[in-house]
């Protein structure tokens, strides 16, 4: 690979933003505030790892991804529906996300709620619309769609959700908590890694795709976790001990720092592994590896 990997990540975040930009320039006259509310949360910033993941799985399987930029962005819709509503009052009452006013804080909070709405739903639009315009075939169309519905429901990100809302001031034990992540965090990250190896046809490559997902989604999850302890409000851009103020079993309380960190390394070398079967995957590797001492 002849560029560093921070080139590229810039290169493929710059064009993830301009391609999210696009979806919410347009401002209905009588309904544009939830277009902004959208569009507030949407382009806040963030890492914009599932879209990358997306993108990757299908260059690494021979597919042309750059047709794909839009596509990709669905799943960065589908995150952002989850920040908004996981900040609400009713939820985890945040009031900063990523450095700035949650969105129910910038905006009303019914406003906010619909935005989310909007951001859940977007993604099928742009799916079946690209089916529609001969970007993509019929069958991946509907794969698509199968897999983020999926991973969006009682069985993935809602149900995560659901969980962690029941377990607040409860102690549940480390399998709930693998559950809990697999389905809040992990469903999501899988979605995308999959997604990216159906646009790429490549459709024997789904099982070792999801596997690497699920033990990056773990890690990610524990690193979450260790830096809601150890991180700071300048660094992760929302108050720090959120998780023990609301009564939540992380991975922290369960396995303390030390474990926690060394289960995250563990996580990681499993991915790492799992990568070292795809061609050209040098890029993703390295991301893979970052990830472990992020401070963000």
């Amino acid at each position: 690979m002849d560029k560093d990997v921070k080139t590229i990540l810039d290169e493929r975040c710059a064009e993830i933003e301009k391609h999210l930009a696009a979806f919410t320039a347009d401002k209905p006259e009588l309904q544009g505030i939830v277009t902004e509310a959208m569009e507030y949360s949407l382009m806040a910033g963030g890492k914009r790892l599932r879209p990358i993941l997306m993108l990757e799985f299908c260059r690494m399987c021979g597919g042309d991804f750059e047709k794909y930029y839009d596509l990709a962005c669905t799943i960065e819709m589908i995150h952002t529906c989850s920040l908004i509503h996981d900040d609400l009052p009713c939820m985890d009452n945040d009031d900063f996300r990523r450095g700035k006013p949650s969105c129910h804080k910038a905006f009303p909070e019914n406003i906010a709620l619909l935005a989310g709405d909007a951001l859940e739903v977007l993604p099928f639009e742009v799916i079946s619309d690209a089916a529609l315009n001969g970007v993509i075939d019929a069958k991946t169309g509907m794969m698509l769609i199968s897999v983020l519905s999926k991973a969006i429901g009682v069985n993935g990100m809602i149900g995560g959700q659901v969980i962690d809302l029941q377990s607040e001031g409860k102690e549940i034990s480390l399998d709930v908590l693998n559950t809990l992540q697999a389905y809040k965090t992990g469903a999501l990250i899988e979605a995308a890694c999959v997604m990216g190896v159906i646009l790429s046809g490549k459709y024997e490559r789904i099982g070792e795709a999801a596997a690497y997902a699920s033990a990056l989604g773990r890690a990610f999850q524990i690193i979450d976790d260790i830096l809601d302890v150890t991180g700071s409000f300048e660094e992760l851009g929302k108050p720090i001990g959120s998780d023990e103020d609301q009564n939540k079993t992380t991975y922290v309380s369960v396995l303390g720092l030390d474990r926690s960190y060394a289960e995250a390394q563990l996580l990681t070398e499993q991915a790492l592994a799992i990568l070292d079967g795809f061609e050209d995957s040098e890029f993703l590797h390295t991301l893979t590896a970052m990830l472990l001492s992020r401070r963000s």
